[in-house]
């Protein structure tokens, strides 16, 4: 543990140049008093690196010192792939990790390259989730995740939709992230299924290994699964007219699912009529949900058909009415 510490900060010196120990410190996670015995141990150990005095003083190497000591750990090389993820790879338990393989990825690039790098992680962020979203608690996702790189059997009590708790015995097959929340696909009685991880209340690994199904592909699986739960999910075809203004509003009203039906309309041959209304056929939820949605855009859309959400829309409207005289 202390050789890879002694290693950061040979590399975070070679890498950013003057650096404090309280600098040093919060990098690595640890106290002032400790860098200095890293310090102490890095010049013993033949490193010439020396302590420039007074307030804007600090530690720094010998113009021209360079180590080629940047070899990765398996455990480093993997979580190279959630790199431009910060916050997901914190929540997998991989943060420290990460910075570690950056570090030595950054130490072995030419200076030319390594400032490229630099000036692109200070100009570009990415930002998972979405707005106006709480941060789930995901006590289980770390364990979870070294299930999935073990190939191990795990139990999980799950909250299914209605509070309902279950039992499972699951082989998780890999995690997703999507729009800030974290999937996990699983083989389950021999069944691919999906679980989403803030609903695992309880996880035990039984330290079984599994077998992965051949030919399994993460992705193709995850993109199946998604229109199959959108089709789930918008089970009805309702027939609108939208407004210019209730156009414009798709995208953030209706999500990715209404915005695909415009742009199918659209691509359909659709043309708005001389007052820039646009039939479209749009899929909703079913029941009071459909409702609620459609009341978003105000007076910029008309249901057409089916002629029962017609009559319900109507109902909703009037008692808004009556409510509001």
């Amino acid at each position: 543990m202390r050789a890879s510490r002694l290693l950061s900060v040979l590399l975070l010196l070679q890498n950013r140049g003057r650096m404090t120990a309280e600098e040093l410190a919060e990098e690595l996670e640890v106290s002032v008093r400790t860098v200095y015995r890293d310090i102490d141990a890095l010049s013993a150990s033949g490193v010439p690196v020396y302590a420039d005095r007074g307030r804007t003083g600090g530690y720094r190497l010998v113009d021209g010192y360079r180590t080629r000591l940047t070899g990765m750990t398996e455990e480093e090389a993997q979580s190279l792939s959630l790199a431009g993820l910060p916050v997901a790879a914190a929540e997998l338990g991989l943060g420290t990790v990460l910075a570690a393989a950056q570090l030595k990825l950054y130490a072995a690039l030419p200076a030319e390259l390594r400032d490229r790098a630099g000036r692109v992680a200070e100009r570009f962020y990415l930002d998972v989730p979405g707005w106006h979203r709480g941060i789930e608690s995901l006590p289980t996702l770390s364990a979870i995740a070294d299930a999935v790189w073990s190939s191990h059997r795990i139990r999980i009590r799950y909250e299914r939709w209605g509070q309902r708790v279950v039992e499972r015995e699951v082989e998780p097959l890999g995690l997703i992230l999507k729009a800030g929340n974290w999937y996990l696909a699983g083989r389950c009685a021999g069944t691919d299924r999906t679980y989403r991880i803030s609903r695992v209340l309880e996880l035990e690994d039984l330290g079984e290994v599994f077998e992965r199904p051949a030919g399994f592909d993460l992705a193709r699986y995850w993109q199946e699964w998604s229109e199959q739960f959108e089709r789930r999910m918008f089970p009805r075809v309702a027939v609108v007219r939208l407004s210019p203004r209730a156009q414009s509003l798709v995208p953030f009203y209706a999500g990715a699912v209404g915005a695909r039906a415009l742009r199918a309309a659209r691509d359909g041959g659709a043309r708005p009529d001389a007052a820039g209304w646009l039939t479209v056929e749009l899929p909703v939820e079913p029941g009071e949900p459909a409702i609620g949605e459609l009341l978003r855009f105000g007076p910029h859309l008309e249901v057409l058909e089916p002629a029962d959400l017609r009559a319900e829309l109507a109902e909703a409207i009037e008692e808004m009415g009556a409510i509001y005289g």
